[in-house]
């Protein structure tokens, strides 16, 4: 199960009482767009609908949601037992109770509008200096009580988004490794490390899957269409056979390979005469990964370099992808 799945369910069973707040509708430049969603308890949030002056007027609007009106607490749990839903709000949470309110606040002849029923709330802001934003556009976001359905539908939701991640293979486990796979494990992206070294798979990320082969070259094979390879084993021969598979695709979004000009061409001489290999699938290598804009080897830094190089790449293919699907359905 992916990690942002574990955590969405392990936080709606942790808390007694909470409140989606979701960006309903956007225009013109805004943080997030429509969909984006967060959850807020009494005591802790989970997401984010783009930081901000924004989301503080939705979490603060949320937990006067949340707030139990008078007798509702001790209905809900024995007397001097805590809840997740009403413990530690602040008190100015609590001076709108939830019910029949509706505000305007002046923002230059654009106002904020909020509106709020028992379980609902509607804020329509504008992003401007007014509520101490630059962005210039204006979200409408939505608030809501989570109950069974909502919970059961964010679930899924997760889920489905899951299923749909983009994969991306690294093969090898030495410094850099271990450096990008720590970078990609913050990205909504399936990583795979790939080792023939069983040591050089136990300080992975938890959140990240491994697989321990003889022959990495194999699990090429098996992935799934426009997923990134990104190649940096501790053997140039390994490095070779495994880039040589990964170019033979032509579904690929990325291929990279760590290394020096003098590898890359000994690499593309063997693979030309070799490997069977054609100038244009050799054209479609990335290496050194990372660019060479930056003149830094340090792991860390060539990490943090590949790792944008790789979702810039897998932004490409997807948008290209898209376009073509369209191009075909119209």
């Amino acid at each position: 199960m992916n990690p942002n799945v574990q955590s969405l369910k392990a936080f709606l069973g942790r808390a007694d009482r909470v409140a989606l707040v979701e960006v309903a509708a956007t225009k013109g430049s805004t943080p997030r767009d429509a969909g984006a969603f967060m959850l807020v308890s009494a005591s802790a949030i989970f997401g984010t609908i783009g930081g901000g002056q924004l989301e503080y007027m939705a979490i603060d609007k949320a937990r006067q949601m949340l707030s139990p009106r008078e007798g509702e607490m001790a209905a809900k749990r024995p007397e001097g037992v805590a809840s997740e839903g009403t413990a530690k709000v602040p008190s100015a949470a609590r001076v709108t109770p939830p019910g029949g309110f509706a505000a305007t606040l002046p923002s230059r002849g654009r106002e904020t509008r909020i509106e709020v029923d028992e379980v609902c709330a509607t804020l329509d802001v504008p992003l401007g200096p007014e509520i101490g934003q630059c962005c210039g556009g204006r979200v409408e976001v939505l608030i809501r009580l989570v109950d069974r359905t909502i919970e059961e539908r964010l679930i899924a939701k997760a889920e489905a988004e899951e299923a749909h991640l983009p994969h991306v293979y690294l093969f090898g486990g030495g410094h850099v490794g271990q450096a990008l796979a720590a970078s990609l494990a913050l990205l909504p992206i399936h990583v795979v490390v790939v080792e023939t070294r069983s040591e050089a798979l136990q300080d992975m990320p938890e959140t990240v899957e491994t697989r321990l082969t003889p022959m990495p070259e194999a699990v090429v094979r098996e992935a799934p269409a426009g997923s990134a390879f990104a190649i940096l084993t501790h053997d140039h021969a390994l490095d070779f056979l495994i880039v040589a598979e990964a170019l033979k695709r032509d579904d690929t979004a990325y291929v990279g390979m760590i290394g020096s000009r003098t590898k890359k061409a000994t690499f593309r001489s063997w693979f030309l005469k070799s490997a069977e290999g054609s100038e244009a699938e050799f054209n479609r290598l990335i290496s050194p990964i990372g660019g060479s804009a930056v003149k830094d080897k340090r792991p860390p830094v060539i990490a943090a370099l590949a790792a944008a190089e790789i979702m810039t790449a897998l932004a490409s293919h997807a948008s290209a992808a898209n376009a073509f699907e369209k191009a075909m359905a119209g």
